[in-house]
């Protein structure tokens, strides 16, 4: 693993299912170059798509920005859209706000954010209804 930090930015657009999973793919491709564990790669790989989705299918437009430093990597996305009106209840496997053209197209069955959470050391929450959502993903690098 290295010494040095490393980061990416993305710009995501609401809609745009032609490049969905590009800036997670993107982010899972520098976290194998960079020699991080197998495992890592994987749930940051979940956490970040699933992410990156929401934004896709909820929200105007957003960004992905990630840091990886040898302890931990760490994703922030933080979207212009409708923001969640209740978090607990969006935590919940299987809920979702997502409209029926988005499910006919095979999403928003509501794992998102649960999935994020399940693949995640720590996840921090903040959204404003009205104004849009930030997500803050940890996931360390090496055992705690």
């Amino acid at each position: 693993m290295m010494d040095s930090i490393v980061e990416g930015c993305f710009q995501l657009m609401g809609g745009d299912f032609t490049n969905a999973g590009t800036a997670s793919s993107e982010l899972k491709s520098t976290l194998s170059k960079l020699g991080v564990s197998q495992e890592v790669v994987r749930r940051a790989a979940i956490a970040a798509f699933e992410a990156e989705m929401n934004i896709i299918i909820h929200a105007v437009a957003g960004t992905m920005h990630y840091v990886v430093s040898s302890e931990e990597v760490r994703i922030t996305l933080t979207d212009m859209g409708p923001g969640i009106q209740d978090i607990e209840l969006a935590m919940q496997e299987g809920y979702s706000t997502a409209p029926d053209w988005v499910r006919e197209m095979g999403w928003g069955a509501g794992m998102g954010l649960p999935n994020i959470k399940k693949n995640a050391d720590k996840l921090k929450i903040d959204s404003v209804v009205g104004e849009g959502t930030t997500l803050e993903i940890v996931i360390y690098t090496r055992k705690n």
